[in-house]
Parts: structure tokens; sequence; C-alpha cells
């Protein structure tokens, strides 16, 4: 669970019942707690500021008995705007979400599933080197194939980290097996994520090799590409598109434009799209 310090511009209906169920339901989708009986506040107190007042906010862990994190937050009387310290971002209670700007990334040509036309867009800044990137691809392929069929469209962006000795390569692999037949893609990284403990810097064209013929790519294709600039350079326009919005880490999934960052629990998964859904539904 997440620990943050929090300090808010809480609304004039902190200090009551109604008042604290909506601000309860703006941390819980900012701060992406799946329950939010797991929200405790604290009652309002004189803040450090002439007009603010502090209240204590408590998150519990239901998973671990015991286990909590207690945030501060600061409000004053008027109230609608809600800042996050830690993030130094101005939250509006009416739109609690955390947004990046999708506007910014490049999405088209690239490798998908579901359909575009779903309701919910995750967008995937994946590395094949990051041990949690592995972890998370079986998930999100089972988010979108099974759980949330045709109501959730992935699109992938690369993001290899400087840390990663063959991060780059491997994804520019992968682009130029997606390049001679958009369907491999998937089980290209599906094969470097399961070889990911055994690639080395030295040994990774033999398993490229490997992939290429298990998937049935022209080899000289492949190898064309691989030497070539167009797959590189799509790869290094997504690693500017993952600055651009200041990513800074993998696994990171862009849902309807509300960052998950690292390996969310199926919980959180199931939470951010679900609510997603419930407010496509709503806006119809």
């Amino acid at each position: 669970m997440a620990v943050l310090a929090v300090s808010l511009t809480v609304p004039a209906w902190a200090g009551d019942s109604a008042g604290d169920a909506a601000l309860k339901g703006v941390l819980q989708k900012r701060l992406l707690v799946t329950d939010i009986r797991d929200i405790q506040l604290g009652p309002p107190s004189a803040g450090p500021f002439p007009g603010v007042s502090s209240r204590t906010v408590t998150l519990v862990n239901p998973e671990a008995p015991g286990q909590k994190a207690e945030i501060e937050i600061f409000s004053d009387a008027a109230g609608k705007n809600i800042i996050i310290a830690q993030h130094f971002a101005v939250v509006d209670s009416a739109h609690p979400w955390e947004q990046a700007d999708v506007k910014l990334l490049h999405l088209d040509d690239h490798a998908t599933l579901g359909p575009p036309t779903a309701p919910v867009t995750i967008i995937e800044f994946g590395d094949f080197e990051c041990p949690y990137c592995a972890r998370a691809f079986s998930e999100i392929e089972t988010l979108v194939n099974n759980i949330y069929k045709d109501r959730v469209h992935l699109i992938w962006k690369n993001f290899p980290l400087n840390v990663h000795p063959w991060a780059e390569q491997a994804a520019v692999a992968a682009e130029c097996a997606r390049e001679q037949n958009p369907a491999t893609f998937w089980g290209f990284a599906r094969d470097l994520y399961r070889d990911q403990t055994e690639i080395t810097p030295q040994n990774l064209r033999t398993h490229i090799d490997s992939y290429i013929s298990s998937l049935g790519l022209d080899p000289k294709g492949m190898n064309a590409c691989i030497l070539g600039k167009t797959a590189e350079d799509r790869v290094q326009q997504d690693v500017k598109d993952a600055q651009a919005i200041h990513l800074g880490s993998t696994p990171t999934f862009i849902i309807n434009g509300t960052p998950v960052v690292g390996l969310p629990s199926s919980k959180i998964f199931d939470f951010v799209i679900t609510a997603k859904l419930q407010e496509h539904s709503a806006a119809k």
C-alpha cells in the first residue's frame, strides 16, 4: 500500500458526514484505494495558517491487519481543490483522478489488443528486461482478452530503461516482428518475458533468432529491420513520449488518462477499470 504525504485545501463540507463521504470518494480515486472503507478520517483541528484546518487520514491495509499509514490533510473553508503535496498537484474534487496528457503521446502504428472502439483504453509503457513488467504481462492480457473482453483497448509503448543493457535491442526486435506480422508481436513479447532471466546482452540475438524461427518470421526481413532505423526510431519516440508525461518507471499503465504505476494488484486494475466503465456509461 502506497504511503503518501497529502495536503489539501479541503472543501467546507469536510467536517460533516455527507462531506466526509465526498472527501473519501475523492481520496479513494486519487490514492487508488480499492475499498473506501479502508480510508478513515480524523476530526478537523486548527491548521498552521489562519483559516486553514488540518486532519489526519488513516489508510488501512485489509490484507495485513494492524498495518496502516497516516497522512495529514489541510483545508480552507471555501474549498473545492485538493493539493497533494508529494506530487505537487492541485486536485479538483470534482475530477479526482490523476490525469496524464495523452495528447502528447504518439499512439498510431503500435501493437494493440482489444477493439479500438472500447470505452476504456489502456496505454502500457513496458520494458522487456523489467521483472515487474514480466509479471504484469499475463495479467494485462487476461484483463483485455477475458475479464473485460471488448470493453478494453490496450496500446503497447516501449520504455526501455537505461539501467537495462539489452532492453532497447529487444524492443527494436519486437517492433520488427510487429512490422512484419502484427499478430506475432504478443508472442514475441511473451517469449522475451519467459526467457528474461536467461537473456544477456551476449546471447540476446540467439534468443531473438529462435523466436523468429518459432513464430514463422522471415529471417532476412527481420535482420534488415533490426539493422535499420525505422523500428529504432519508433522505440526512441516511445521513450520521448514517456518522458513528455514524466514517467520514470515500468510498468506504467495509463487507463483512460489515469496513470497506474508499478505492478498493481488485480484489485487496483479492477477498481480503476470498473470506475472508468461506470463513468463512460454515466456520460452517455
